[in-house]
């Protein structure tokens, strides 16, 4: 999927599916990443990889779009896993407190085996 200067990307491997949005996440592209991970959810895959590694800026609606990810995740049995964030990123869900919500890996590798 494309738009406005927000790609996503989306693969399976070793049963999980693995979802790796490239650009800001905003006001006005987290709609993107939604659609995305609501697709990647319906599969109700028991992994679900986020990797934030090509995510430079996140404001809050693209915090609230991972966050209703984790709660359909968690309705349908599958984990996810946010990986790969930049300092910038990882700094916001630290402030929110949300580090210890989400399980959060250093690299995709990390993340499948968590």
């Amino acid at each position: 999927m494309a738009d406005e200067g927000i790609r996503v990307q989306s693969e399976m491997k070793d049963g999980a599916v693995i979802v790796a949005p490239e650009g800001d996440v905003d006001l006005s592209r987290s709609p993107v990443l939604r659609t995305s991970l609501k697709q990647a959810l319906t599969a109700k895959p028991a992994r679900l990889v986020i990797d934030l590694g090509l995510v430079d800026y996140m404001d809050s609606s693209g915090v609230a779009t991972l966050v209703e990810a984790l709660q359909i995740a968690r309705k349908g049995g599958t984990k996810m896993v946010l990986c790969g964030m930049k300092d910038r990123v990882r700094s916001i869900f630290e402030i929110a407190r949300l580090d210890t919500v989400f399980t959060i890996a250093a690299s995709r590798e990390a993340a499948m085996a968590v």
